[in-house]
């Protein structure tokens, strides 16, 4: 379900649950992404409760994924990968070609679902996380 700016202090609430207190983004910050032109959000929902929710943005025709949170007491339920093939179907349908995203190096199921719709590694940046971790960079093809 799409969702706007309004939803922010939900979408930190289920950031701050899904990521380790440092990596949490608050509301403002959610708030300030879901101001930017070409940003949107959806929310995946289990139970009349919310789940889990992807926050993107699109410019021109490319996507960028900018954070995908599930509650943990939620996953491994396909939340995440319908937030992101709902994320794409969005992106194509603003005009995107292409959704790109980073991933830690060290996030075996993050990777495995990115690389399980398709996503293919196109660079890398060392050391990109707080752990020392490298970030992947994924490119993911859109249909349009």
């Amino acid at each position: 379900m799409p969702v706007g700016v309004e939803a922010a202090p939900l979408l930190a609430a289920l950031h701050g649950r899904a990521f380790p207190p440092a990596e949490a983004w608050g509301p403002d910050a959610i708030a300030m992404m879901l101001g930017l032109r070409g940003a949107f959000a959806l929310l995946a929902q289990e139970a009349g409760e919310p789940a889990g929710f992807g926050l993107a943005r699109t410019v021109a025709d490319e996507a960028e994924l900018l954070t995908l949170a599930v509650r943990p007491d939620a996953r491994r339920r396909g939340h995440a990968r319908a937030l992101l093939v709902g994320i794409a179907a969005d992106a194509a349908a603003r005009g995107a070609r292409a959704l790109f995203l980073e991933v830690s190096e060290t996030n075996a199921a993050a990777r495995a679902l990115y690389e399980g719709v398709g996503a293919v590694e196109v660079g890398r940046r060392a050391g990109y996380y707080a752990d020392g971790s490298a970030a992947l960079v994924l490119r993911l093809q859109l249909e349009t």
